[in-house]
């Protein structure tokens, strides 16, 4: 399955990179290159996400739970597009 990530989920990589890196560099190295082995391992298993009920189509967008991070991604035509990524503390109703 080919992986694709949306230009929001990589500013949310970026986002994400430099506010754990203020308190702590090395976390936050750790961090992104463990929520990046994660979503790859979603290419393997692209169902191991929940449903997003509230989605025009539940099946299709996911959310991945990692540890404190959520992963929302949408599964469509053999691709797996990875549409944002936070902090499950974050407010993404302000986004």
């Amino acid at each position: 399955m080919k992986l694709v990530y949306s230009k929001e989920s990589i500013q949310d990589l970026i986002r994400l990179r430099e506010f754990i890196a203020i308190k702590n560099p090395e976390a936050a190295k750790r961090i992104a290159a463990e929520l990046i082995a994660r979503i790859q391992q979603l290419c393997l298993f692209p169902a191991m996400g929940r449903p997003v009920e509230l989605a025009p189509t539940p099946e299709a967008i996911r959310d991945f739970v990692f540890g404190d991070y959520i992963v929302r991604y949408s599964i469509h035509n053999g691709a797996l597009t990875i549409l944002r990524i936070w902090h499950h503390l974050e407010d993404m109703n302000k986004r």
